[in-house]
This record gives C-alpha cells, sequence and structure tokens, in this order.
C-alpha cells in the first residue's frame, strides 16, 4: 500500500513528535542548502524546538549579514506602508476638498444662469446682482474694443484699397495717353492714303440699256404703227395686215 496523505493537525503523542522534529528539520535544512546552492540564493533558517533548542542554517555562515539585511528591509517597507497610509489619506482630504469645491462652483453657475434662486438671502441676492453688473460692465467694455479694433482695421483696409485705385487709374490714363500719341500718325497717314488714290470705276452695264433701246424702238414702230393707222383710215385691210405681219 502506499503512503498515504498526512493531516496537517498537532501529533499528540511526544515521542512521534519529537521523531517527525528530527526527521522534518533534517529535510528542511536540507532544502534551505540546495535552494542556495542551485539558484545561488542568500538563505537564513532559524528553527526553535519545543525545548527552546535552536537549529540554524545560513549560506556561507553569514547569518548576521542576513539579519541585518532582512531589518532593513523590513524597516524600509514599514515605512513605506506607512508612507502610503498618510499619502493615501491625505489624497482622501484633497479628493473632499476638490469635491466640495466643485459642487460650490456648480451652485455658484445655477445662480448666475438664474436657477436656484429661492434658497438665497436678500444680501446674497445683491451680492449676486453687483457681481452680474460687473460682468456685463467687462463684457461691453470687451465688446467696444473689438468693435473699435475692427473698425480702425476696416479702415486702414479702404485706404490701402483706394491707394490701389489710385494708382491704378493713373497707369490706366497714361496708357491711354500712350495709345492716343501712337494712334495719331498712323491715321493721318491713313487720310492721306485715301485722298491720293482715284475713286474705283463703276462697271457698265450693257446689257440693261440694249434691253431698254429694244423696248423704245418696239414702243416706237407700235407708236407710228397706230399714227399711220389712224391718218390713213382708208388704206385697205390686207395693206395693213401686211404692214402690221
Amino acid at each position: 500500500m502506499g503512503r498515504g496523505r498526512v493531516q496537517l493537525k498537532r501529533i499528540e503523542n511526544k515521542i512521534n513528535r519529537q521523531v517527525t522534529f528530527s526527521k522534518r528539520r533534517s529535510g528542511l535544512l536540507k532544502k534551505a542548502h540546495e535552494i542556495s546552492v542551485l539558484c545561488d540564493a542568500e538563505v537564513a533558517l532559524i528553527v526553535f524546538s519545543t525545548k527552546g533548542k535552536l537549529s540554524e542554517f545560513s549560506t556561507d555562515s553569514c547569518m548576521e549579514r542576513i539579519l541585518e539585511r532582512y531589518d532593513r528591509y523590513s524597516t524600509a517597507e514599514r515605512q513605506l506602508v506607512a508612507t502610503d497610509t498618510i499619502s493615501q489619506g491625505s489624497w482622501t482630504l484633497e479628493h473632499a476638498k476638490l469635491k466640495a469645491r466643485i459642487e460650490v462652483l456648480q451652485r455658484n453657475q445655477k445662480h448666475y444662469m438664474g436657477e436656484d434662486l429661492d434658497t438665497l438671502s436678500l444680501k446674497e441676492l445683491q451680492n449676486l446682482e453687483s457681481q452680474l453688473d460687473s460682468a456685463l460692465k467687462n463684457l461691453r467694455s470687451r465688446k467696444n474694443q473689438i468693435m473699435f479694433e475692427s473698425i480702425s482695421q476696416l479702415q486702414k483696409r479702404d485706404k490701402v484699397l483706394q491707394e490701389q485705385n489710385n494708382q491704378l487709374s493713373k497707369k490706366v490714363k497714361n496708357k491711354e495717353k500712350e495709345l492716343a500719341e501712337l494712334s495719331t500718325p498712323e491715321q493721318q497717314n491713313q487720310e492721306c492714303s485715301s485722298s491720293v488714290l482715284p475713286k474705283p470705276l463703276q462697271p457698265l452695264d450693257i446689257t440693261s440699256d440694249m434691253q431698254q433701246q429694244g423696248r423704245g424702238n418696239v414702243g416706237d414702230i407700235e407708236d407710228t404703227s397706230l399714227q399711220q393707222n389712224q391718218s390713213s383710215p382708208t388704206m385697205p385691210a390686207w395693206m395693213l395686215s401686211h404692214m402690221n405681219s
């Protein structure tokens, strides 16, 4: 049968308790030596038996140095814990102060907005009114200052634009004058050339003249024939027909 799990409780039998103490102490000392060698650790082990017998182990026989180091570290740890406690208390107090300050500021903001005024007394209302009046004066003064600054800037800009406009108008006038001076000799040369050149000849419309002359001859012939017919009423019909044809 395998070894069962030992129940951790005080051994009532003194003999068994002494035997167990001796075995476990030897094993504990062995483990302390092993961990100091394997892991290069500084180990100090102190064991007192029920009869007050001391059993100890330390690496390289430096029990005093290890104890001093332990005392130094434990003292620093206690101081750190105390400092943390004090700082935690101070932070708690600071948090409470800041919370109360925020509540006051929020209440004042509501009062400035005209809210929650029922709880204020007459003196507090008068104080609030004076604060609002001073705030309005400051706002109006700042507003007027900004308006004056903007007006002065606009005036300066207007002056600059006027100067630029004057310069541009001067440039335009000079340019027009130069163009007029350059265009005057050219116009004179054009007028002289137009006076020297002869007028163009008009084309003759021969066909229209001939048509008009032909129409005139036919009309004359018809008129003469009519006159002849009227002047000689006694002329025979066959002669008239022959003349017409």
